[in-house]
């Protein structure tokens, strides 16, 4: 089964999975839009049956093959993101949610009765509390820089930003032994007296007009911006990856959902394989991969896409 494209029904192929196999599970299924796509015709009796009688055997075969640092995510838009949490609370449990992340999709459809939909949702959950979660940093760019104030320190010839030393709320932590007096203000500082005057020394301390100072935090020796719960930075499908297959996700956004909720040599699934992009990603960054789809041109567009990879 492993670093394969399996073509058939996902709940008949779900039988040849052993418990506790998989590290992650991704897919993105149909969403009951109703449309009739060329690939796939999108369209149940009603969202109560799509949810119950669909997704739900799926999700909970899904339970069955996670580990239990595993994860899984899944992929929707607006419209059914809220049925796909009720599933998930009862299959994995409430405690286990983890995030619901808003990726940018675009879109220049004018809609009069309503505002027009910007965004796909991908719903995380963990199968434990000893799952694995890997934090991802983007570089800083001008706009962060431009937005966070950032200087340049002319002593170590070096980008910073600064944060507060002090305690501004003293009364609800109170650390007498943090109070003292520097530059002229009797404050409760972070840091003891000796690190404060080490800080000085090193040039690490940056003083306002006011005289108070805050501490630098050079650029270089922090780990980047992290990402957080809207995705903005990844485009859908550009030009060079576009197959014809109408659901076909960005390569980039399925590289980052595999570094951050798997390692190295792990097993991810994905159920609704389409074109195989989770299978693309899980080889560029040296995971493992299982496809299911019931659709054999997605197989055939994947195999044809890794020849080049």
């Amino acid at each position: 089964m492993i670093d394969e494209y399996h073509v058939g029904d996902n709940l008949e192929l779900f039988s040849e999975l052993e418990d506790n196999s998989i590290d992650l599970i991704y897919f993105d299924p149909p969403y009951n839009t109703g449309r009739d796509f060329s690939d796939f015709n999108d369209k149940y009796d009603s969202m109560l049956s799509y949810r119950d009688q669909f997704l739900k055997p799926r999700i909970e075969q899904c339970r069955r093959v996670l580990r239990k640092t595993g994860n899984i995510v899944v992929h929707v838009d607006p419209t059914v993101s809220h049925h796909v949490r009720i599933l998930l609370d009862a299959v994995f449990g409430e405690k286990m949610f983890v995030n619901e992340v808003a990726w940018q999709t675009g879109g220049n459809a004018k809609n009069k009765r309503k505002m027009n939909r910007f965004h796909d949702t991908l719903v995380c959950y963990k199968a434990s509390n000893k799952s694995i979660f890997n934090p991802i940093y983007l570089p800083y760019d001008e706009k962060y820089k431009k937005a966070s104030s950032v200087k340049m320190c002319e002593f170590h010839e070096k980008e910073y930003v600064t944060t507060a030393i002090h305690n501004s709320q003293p009364h609800v932590n109170p650390r007498l032994n943090l109070r003292y007096e520097w530059n002229g203000h009797n404050k409760q500082w972070y840091v003891g007296k000796n690190k404060m005057i080490m800080l000085h020394e090193d040039n690490r301390l940056y003083y306002n007009s006011k005289g108070v100072p805050r501490i630098k935090r050079y650029l270089d020796e922090m780990s980047g911006i992290p990402v957080r719960d809207v995705w903005t930075d990844i485009n859908n499908i550009q030009a060079g990856e576009k197959m014809d297959y109408a659901t076909q996700k960005p390569v980039k956004l399925l590289d980052r959902v595999v570094t951050m909720f798997s390692c190295e040599n792990d097993i991810v699934l994905d159920i609704f394989a389409g074109s195989g992009t989770t299978g693309r990603a899980a080889l560029r960054n040296n995971r493992h991969y299982i496809l299911f789809d019931s659709n054999p041109k997605g197989k055939y567009m994947f195999d044809e896409s890794i020849k080049s990879e």
